[in-house]
């Protein structure tokens, strides 16, 4: 059984968005190939997957043989339809791999205004630093290039077998501490993989049969397959490369007895100066205290780079051999935004990147001390700003910008995380613990918005030929209660912990409303009649079709709040698929009709005295939030990172009155 589509994921199926995609496919007992020009490859294998190189908007085939093979199909042409599959745990600014800078020119030495040294690297992380360098140049491992004996075979695949298992170990007690990030965690966990997939483990046991010691095979093979990484037309694909042998070195460190030079004593501020650094290494490593990272190896799209970006760290890469002119530096200068670094500074460059170190310092303290702002407009009425968030891991940094609460809630992540369906009791800890970390702020969750986009064990969708007009959101909770009322009963729990409220997406009609309410009060009466304890909530609606627009009037009376999703709704009041580049230009909330439509649902939730908010991507435009805010909008959603500088905006036209 097979079924083409056309690859959806964006930039592809790189690192994360194959790791996930290998995931799920593991979770199906069929055999499942993916084929692309021809050529099938295990979708069960991580190396494999990626060197398949799969891109944005290539036609590829999903084959799949065994009891849950229809299963299996769906859900896997679902996830590479879905344009943000993999990237779900990469909520953060610059924490993604479509944030990469483009790549830059092969590094060159050159020299600033004043004659400085300066070497020319990758531009990886926009930022400027100075301070003490810090070496991190680890001795290369080199294979004893012994010969096994017939007898000593057995014996180096279990050594070989026990290291591997010894680094996921490692990786997997990484993973389970609290205070990785999601974006890093989703790094580790791609590693991870790359430890443990067959490419590279089948081919270090054939090195060992063939009477390779464990160490030289590790070397041998991670070289190989770094090699195919390399070979691929894709500058994502080829720092991979950077992964494979950071994994290689992991298990040969392992086998060796040796453990790898720490970072734990790098001081306060300082340049870590590394040939190679893994990934791993760096995402364990205390970030905080890094002032910069310069590498002789990697790039934009590297894991390094990612990393460094999502943490804020200045990063200059891929400096070639030209990183060794810093093995006995005392201090460095880099420039993340041009890739520049300089070498022992002298006075006058050390007091420009002191200044512009400063500048940058000021411009994040003013935006800071907004994160207890409460904006209020001229006439007195507080305005909510709040942050969009899909999983628990993200509460923190929402925390940390002051956000007012949770203005949207994706709930899609919770159900694509796992092989099943999740539990009422899972689901009911989630959104409690969310109403817990904001209470008293208002914690909007949206329930369930997926559709045939999107893929979700345990439910089969529709071959549609234009998902977004399909059998999405609320249309599909309403057609299945067994899934949806899971949801509500599991809300309703919650509310009893903070101000929970609920919000439905795609709403096109009134009677969508009224269904659901009469679902909410059938889950009452039943925990109720369990002795369960519940409480009431609030129901608002996603604006985000055109049909909810022209009866706004209307369904104001019907619910507590709307909520405005831009994004969708310029997709829909436009007519223009936002995921084709050929009709991107029409994709502008400002344009006249987009905006219309905002004012329209403002004006109706206003006059009726509900809380209108705006949870799309526009809700954080310094240049937009003015208007908005005139129009009647008192919440706005954003991600994190746009939340203090949105507060600032408000304070300023206050200001202004």
């Amino acid at each position: 059984m097979e079924r083409s589509t056309i690859v959806r994921v964006h930039e592809g199926l790189h690192a994360r968005p194959a790791t996930r995609f290998v995931k799920l496919a593991k979770g199906f007992e069929s055999d499942v190939e993916l084929v692309k020009d021809g050529k099938a490859v295990s979708a069960k294998s991580s190396v494999k997957l990626m060197l398949l190189a799969v891109k944005e908007n290539q036609e590829v085939t999903v084959r799949a043989s065994g009891a849950d093979a229809i299963e299996a199909i769906e859900a896997l042409i679902g996830y590479l339809e879905n344009p943000r599959a993999g990237l779900d745990d990469e909520a953060g600014e610059g924490g993604s791999e479509a944030a990469a800078p483009a790549p830059q020119a092969t590094p060159t030495a050159a020299a600033s205004a004043d004659g400085t040294p300066k070497l020319q690297g990758v531009a990886a992380s926009e930022g400027v630093a100075i301070g003490p360098a810090f070496a991190h140049f680890p001795a290369e491992i080199e294979g004893p290039g012994r010969r096994l004996l017939a007898d000593e075979i057995d014996g180096e695949l279990e050594r070989f077998r026990g290291a591997v298992a010894s680094v996921q170990a490692r990786m997997d007690r990484t993973l389970a501490k609290d205070n990785l990030s999601a974006g890093d965690r989703g790094i580790v966990a791609a590693l991870r993989d790359i430890a443990a997939d067959d490419s590279l483990t089948g081919e270090v046991e054939k090195l060992i049969k063939e009477g390779d010691d464990a160490v030289s095979a590790v070397i041998a093979a991670a070289a190989a397959v770094a090699a195919d990484f390399s070979a691929v037309d894709d500058h994502y694909l080829n720092a991979r490369a950077d992964d494979v042998h950071a994994v290689g070195r992991q298990i040969c460190l392992v086998l060796l007895g040796q453990d790898e030079v720490s970072l734990e004593t790098i001081p306060q501020g300082a340049i870590l100066i590394a040939d190679d650094i893994g990934a791993w290494d760096l995402a364990r490593a205390p970030l905080k205290r890094i002032g910069g990272v310069v590498c002789g190896h990697g790039g934009a799209t590297s894991h390094i780079a990612i990393i460094a970006r999502s943490h804020g760290i200045p990063a200059v890469l891929g400096l070639g051999d030209k990183v060794n002119a810093l093995r006995t530096a005392s201090q460095v200068a880099i420039d993340g935004n041009a890739g520049h670094v300089i070498v022992d500074p002298d006075e006058a460059t050390r007091a420009d990147f002191s200044r512009r170190v400063e500048a940058a310092a000021q411009e994040r303290a003013g935006l800071k001390i907004f994160k207890g702002v409460t904006p209020i407009r001229a006439d007195g009425t507080v305005i909510e700003v709040a942050a969009n968030i899909g999983s628990l891991e993200e509460i923190e940094a929402a925390q940390e910008v002051g956000a007012m609460g949770v203005g949207l809630f994706r709930t899609e992540l919770l159900f694509m995380r796992h092989m099943h369906l999740p539990s009422e009791d899972m689901q009911a800890e989630t959104y409690s613990a969310l109403a817990k970390a904001f209470a008293p702020h208002s914690v909007i969750v949206r329930t369930l918005d997926i559709g045939g986009d999107k893929p979700i064990a345990g439910i089969e969708f529709p071959d549609e030929e234009n998902p977004f007009l399909g059998w999405r959101g609320i249309r599909m909770c309403l057609d299945r209660p067994d899934i949806f009322k899971r949801q509500l009963r599991a809300l309703l729990r919650a509310a009893v912990h903070g101000n929970i409220k609920v919000m439905l997406p795609m709403i096109s009609e009134i009677a969508e409303v009224t269904r659901t309410r009469a679902l909410v009060e059938e889950c009452a009466a039943e925990l109720k009649a369990e002795g369960v304890p519940h409480a009431g909530f609030d129901l608002g609606v996603m604006i985000e079709t055109p049909a909810a627009v022209l009866i706004a009037p209307a369904l104001a009376k019907e619910v507590a709040f709307f909520s405005i999703g831009t994004n969708d709704l310029t997709q829909y009041i436009m007519a223009a698929d936002r995921l084709n580049p050929t009709v991107a230009k029409l994709n502008d909330v400002t344009n006249p009709a987009v905006m219309s439509a905002i004012e329209l649902t403002a004006r109706a939730g206003v006059a009726a005295g509900i809380m209108v908010g705006m949870c799309g991507e526009a809700a954080g435009r310094p240049d937009l939030i003015p208007t908005f805010i005139k129009m009647g909008l008192t919440e706005l959603s954003m991600s994190p990172a746009s939340i203090q500088r949105a507060k600032k905006t408000i304070a300023a036209m206050a200001a202004e009155k």
